[in-house]
């Protein structure tokens, strides 16, 4: 049963029109691990796995259970959470690889300025937060659920100074406490002209907006391709 319940991963890069350019970064998850290591490590550093990425058996899904709906926002986040909590270990096979290509920011796991979606990210994060120390209330846990906390807090702060208290308070519980977001020093110097919120607003845009020329730049890049692959084969 321990065997069936085994879940497997693998490496996966990102691309935007062209797969051929799709960019594969080895992280600390790229390999065997037990599933509260596995989720350690995740939290610690900030990492992410595509959720293509992994192959689930029946057994292991139906041991975590089904995706909760109340949450709009990050939900496939909270049920492979379960997920891996419930699995018998992550198995990592280098040889099988993942090409996910990158959307723009108008999808459902995009946040932006919707508080449904904020209080909902919040929910997700105190229930995952809630599952791994029911794994292990060790020093080590506690301190990497206060780094995910204070990983997400900028998406709270200013807008919604109810959210930062209950991080606030939740980070307390963890024996911790949680630093306001500082801007990064590219957008810092707006804020004594225009504000934190305007400034913020530009940390999240003006990036926004350079993915979005890259984006049309490979687009086109990809389309002159095809018309001369196509051209060629005449």
């Amino acid at each position: 049963a321990e065997n069936k319940r085994t879940l497997l991963s693998s490496g996966w890069g990102y691309f935007l029109y062209r797969p051929t350019k799709a960019k594969f970064i080895p992280t600390s998850l790229w390999c065997d691990l037990t599933p509260l290591e596995w989720l350690l490590r995740k939290w610690e550093g900030n990492l992410h796995m595509q959720t293509a990425t992994w192959l689930v058996s029946r057994e292991l899904t139906e041991a975590a259970g089904p995706f909760d709906t109340q949450l709009l926002v990050d939900n496939d986040g909270e049920y492979f959470f379960r997920v891996i909590r419930a699995s018998g270990g992550v198995k990592f096979v280098p040889d099988a690889s993942v090409f996910y290509r990158a959307t723009n920011s108008n999808t459902v796991s995009y946040i932006g300025r919707s508080n449904k979606k904020l209080e909902a990210k919040l929910l997700g994060m105190k229930m995952q937060i809630g599952y791994l120390r029911a794994m292990e209330d060790s020093e080590r846990v506690r301190a990497a659920c206060l780094n995910y906390l204070q990983t997400w807090l900028g998406n709270f702060y200013p807008q919604r100074p109810d959210l930062v208290e209950q991080a606030q308070q939740l980070a307390i519980e963890l024996g911790g406490k949680l630093e306001m977001p500082h801007l990064r020093w590219k957008y810092a110097w707006l804020q004594p002209i225009f504000g934190y919120d305007f400034a913020k607003r530009a940390q999240l845009l003006l990036p926004e907006t350079k993915s979005s020329i890259a984006r049309s730049w490979d687009k086109a890049m990809s389309q002159l391709e095809t018309r001369a692959w196509a051209a060629f084969r005449e």
